[in-house]
């Protein structure tokens, strides 16, 4: 009797597991993990500058976890976390003229710009998105150098050769969320 009810015990809690398993990996709790706010400004906006508009929701979920008033230690700013001096860089050659931080934490100005941006630096990186990624977090100037001076080879099997961790783990980080954003959308 007792070794019946071990079994009967064992079962469910095999059941429990499964459908534990189900659930965390069901689509309803994927999307709930991976929300896709601000959809419609990504779409206008990847659309109008050849970017995959999840790879713009995997930016932002990895940046400010769709935070629009996220500021980090550094100073950068909204759900795509630009720095000022990037954003007053951008603004002109999208015709936004005397940009203010205020403006930088709207969100579609904020989408408009770090997207124009991705499309920038993809075409500087031959559509590369492990060096886009990174140059987005290192700036263009370092990877550009890693790039020359055979540092990193730019590829992600080699990511563990990005000489700086936070660049590192960010390229990762947005790899894996674009990875599910593909699977969820």
């Amino acid at each position: 009797m007792i070794k019946l009810v071990k079994k009967v015990r064992f079962f469910q809690a095999i059941i429990i597991v499964t459908l534990l398993v189900a659930f965390l990996f069901s689509p309803l709790v994927g999307r709930l993990l991976y929300p896709y706010f601000y959809r419609e400004i990504i779409e206008k906006y990847a659309a109008s500058y050849g970017v995959d508009p999840l790879l713009v929701a995997a930016v932002i979920r990895v940046e400010s976890n769709f935070e629009p008033n996220a500021v980090s230690r550094r100073g950068a700013l909204g759900l795509m976390q630009l720095m000022p001096a990037t954003a007053d860089w951008i603004a002109p050659q999208l015709g936004i003229a005397d940009l203010t931080e205020e403006m930088i934490l709207d969100p579609e100005i904020n989408i408009r710009l770090g997207t124009w941006y991705l499309a920038n630096l993809a075409t500087e990186f031959n559509h590369n998105r492990e060096q886009v990624l990174a140059a987005y977090n290192a700036g263009r100037g370092r990877v550009a150098g890693w790039l020359v001076e055979g540092v990193w080879s730019g590829r992600y099997e080699d990511v563990e050769d990005i000489p700086f961790p936070e660049t590192r783990n960010y390229v990762s980080k947005v790899n894996a969320a674009y990875n599910r954003y593909q699977a969820l959308y």
